[in-house]
């Protein structure tokens, strides 16, 4: 899909080069190659290709050719089935802005939206400006979320869980173990987009190419005070989802050691009457209590007490709780 933004009128779908005149904004939503050949010809520059974009290393991230700016970032994006990031390329140039994204995104949607109830034209840094405010502001309001499910995982953790069956028990803390690497992936993520913003908005303050307004570099430092609060913010919440994760580790290992005392308990109760049973179940001529009349229930009763007895002291012990917290 390929989109015009002007101001004052809505987002116009370009299928000519006549459809993008006037067009302070080319947005590129999954582009074919015939739309990225047309933004093309109507910039006169290379539009980069989602392999270009997802090259990690910052010189190609960040570069100037001739009066243009290339800037890229992973871009977090959240559905209600799945987790992923994409990339999103910024082309700058000094009349134009040329974006070039492979999801939807509403902080892309708002700035639209901005830019189509704005007076007068805006110029192609200030609606970079706009689009990475928008994006910060939208990144704020996944944290706070996330934020609260870390809260509603910490109080699952530690309130614990009493199933009925192991069973139960063994799916609860898969459940809690996948949430915490959820969460983890998710912030691994978010920090990922927050550098990457970091990085444009000093890239784009520091370069002589495009000298921006006082009042666009106010914006762009406070892009950047937010970007910072927010990367503490993340730093902060990765604290907490490690601790959660050791927390919840060792709730599974305390459950692991109560399974291995009734084992214990069993393997032990199971060994005085095997031995007594062993004894007198010998084939020797001279036992002493062979031609005793009570020598039958002599060994059964000596193997229930070998039962009973360390049963008591280990219920005394508190072994037999299981599961207790």
């Amino acid at each position: 899909m390929f989109l015009a933004h002007r101001n004052g009128q809505p987002a116009r779908a370009v299928e000519t080069e006549a459809d993008a005149e006037g067009a302070i904004w080319l947005d590129l939503v999954d582009p074919t190659d015939t739309e990225r050949d047309l933004a093309a010809r109507l910039t006169g520059k290379i539009i980069p290709e989602r392999a270009d974009l997802e090259e990690i290393e910052s010189s190609s991230r960040l570069h100037t050719e001739d009066d243009a700016v290339y800037m890229s970032l992973p871009l977090v994006h959240r559905t209600e089935t799945e987790l992923y990031s994409s990339p999103v390329g910024f082309v700058l140039l000094p009349n134009r802005l040329v974006t070039v994204r492979f999801s939807d995104y509403l902080s892309f949607d708002n700035a639209a939206r901005q830019v189509a109830e704005s007076e007068t034209s805006p110029p192609s840094d200030e609606v970079v400006v706009m689009i990475l405010e928008c994006i910060v502001d939208r990144l704020a309001d996944i944290l706070e979320r996330v934020g609260i499910n870390l809260s509603q995982l910490s109080r699952d953790v530690f309130t614990g869980y009493d199933p009925k069956s192991s069973k139960q028990m063994a799916s609860w803390q898969r459940a809690i173990l996948r949430r915490v690497g959820q969460a983890e992936d998710f912030s691994s993520l978010v920090r990922d987009s927050l550098l990457g913003l970091d990085r444009i908005a000093i890239f784009i303050s520091e370069n002589h190419k495009h000298l921006l307004s006082h009042g666009l570099e106010a914006r762009l430092a406070t892009v950047g005070r937010d970007v910072t609060s927010l990367t503490d913010f993340v730093a902060q919440l990765s604290n907490k989802i490690q601790f959660l994760l050791d927390a919840a580790l060792g709730f599974i290992s305390i459950e692991q050691n109560d399974s291995m005392k009734i084992l214990t308990v069993v393997s032990f109760i199971g060994v005085a009457p095997t031995l007594i049973a062993g004894i007198y179940g010998m084939n020797f001529k001279d036992i002493p209590e062979l031609s005793w009349s009570y020598g039958y229930w002599y060994s059964l009763g000596a193997m229930v007490a070998s039962i009973a007895l360390p049963l008591l002291w280990f219920w005394r012990k508190g072994w037999l709780k299981a599961g207790t917290r």
